[in-house]
């Protein structure tokens, strides 16, 4: 399994417009974040996580084929604001995305020309498949088990995945105890780590080593990080052995 992190940041992004602070102004790729996102590579399969507003950017940096199915943590729009954008990937027919019933009721409403039926459809707008999902359910996506986990955003309920040895987790500040067993034996593990300052939606880095930790995973990455984090080069070399702060671009291996 192959992982390529599309984009490490928060909402924002990295640079932060109108920011002048050291990590904004870095010229250290490691210090360019885009909005949050990751294609999973697996069994002759493209899954993406998360469709943000970058994704078109993204999307140069990687080859271009079938994405066959999207999933999506949550409706926010750093996560889903590149889904007009899915209009290439249309040509090799229908695009599967995948998401929470409250989520995709609030993607038919906010975009619904993505959405309508194939016979309304306005020519030259993305064609989706949006498919609901629950946590516990199981997705197959060829001979891909996907299994969404429920994940804590301050109060919003979000989803989590966990692909094979892969976890995949952003934006989660808590995750109810019934979900751990989901997580049992995961290698690599991608988490959100914003700050080291508390935040009321987000883990901490200090949150997110020690999350890693009670799960057991043998590898884990940091991702969703905000210029609040510090400068890539320094604190890297500063996390425990382990741990990495993800970067775009960063490939990542992972046993099926």
């Amino acid at each position: 399994m192959k992982i390529t992190v599309l984009g490490s940041g928060t909402s924002t992004g990295v640079p932060q417009i109108g920011c002048n602070c050291k990590v904004c102004t870095s010229t250290d790729i490691h210090d360019k974040r885009l909005r949050c996102s990751a294609l999973i590579e697996t069994k002759g399969k493209r899954i993406l996580i998360d469709c943000g507003p970058d994704f078109r950017q993204q999307m140069f940096s990687v080859p271009f084929a079938k994405l066959d199915a999207i999933l999506i943590t949550h409706e926010h729009y750093d996560h889903v604001g590149g889904l007009d954008d899915l209009r290439p990937f249309c040509t090799f027919g229908e695009v599967d995305v995948y998401a929470e019933d409250f989520c995709a009721r609030h993607l038919e409403e906010r975009i619904p020309y993505c959405f309508t039926p194939k016979e309304k459809r306005y020519p030259g707008v993305p064609s989706i498949n949006l498919v609901r999902m629950s946590p516990h359910i199981p997705v197959l996506v060829g001979d891909v088990e996907v299994m969404p986990l429920r994940v804590m955003h301050g109060r919003l309920p979000i989803l989590g995945f966990r692909i094979g040895s892969l976890a995949y987790i952003t934006d989660m500040k808590t995750i109810p105890d019934t979900e751990l067993p989901l997580l049992a034996g995961v290698k690599v593990l991608l988490v959100n780590a914003l700050r080291h300052e508390p935040h009321p939606s987000h883990q901490t880095v200090e949150d997110a080593i020690a999350f890693s930790r009670n799960i057991g995973a043998e590898k884990t990455f940091f991702i969703h990080m905000s210029h609040n984090v510090g400068l890539h080069a320094e604190e890297d070399r500063l996390l425990p052995e382990g741990f990495r702060f993800a970067y775009d671009g960063m490939v990542i291996e992972c046993s099926e």
